[in-house]
């Protein structure tokens, strides 16, 4: 099953954000969980980041879950909110 993991930053948090970007990527790319595509959420002005956005493969929304909870942006509060919801994929235009 697929998820979109899709997570709002608190405001003001883009220098949070860079801080911990290295250790972020290094988690996505080092995780067991196949990340399909992600990438940051970005403002109206289409250059600030506002968020994260993930669509992931996983066996149970537990899986995700945990996943998220361990992601050092996670760990260092920088996230406001939180939505992990399951995804049909129906078309992949790729």
């Amino acid at each position: 099953m697929h998820y979109v993991i899709h997570c709002l930053d608190h405001d003001g948090a883009v220098n949070k954000r860079l801080d911990h970007y290295e250790a972020h990527k290094a988690y996505l790319g080092a995780a067991a969980m196949k990340t399909v595509i992600s990438g940051p959420l970005m403002a109206d002005d289409e250059t600030t980041m506002i968020g994260s956005c993930f669509v992931v493969e996983a066996a149970t929304l537990a899986e995700v879950e945990a996943f998220n909870h361990s992601d050092p942006f996670a760990k260092a509060g920088l996230w406001k909110t939180v939505s992990i919801r399951p995804f049909l994929k129906r078309v992949d235009n790729r």
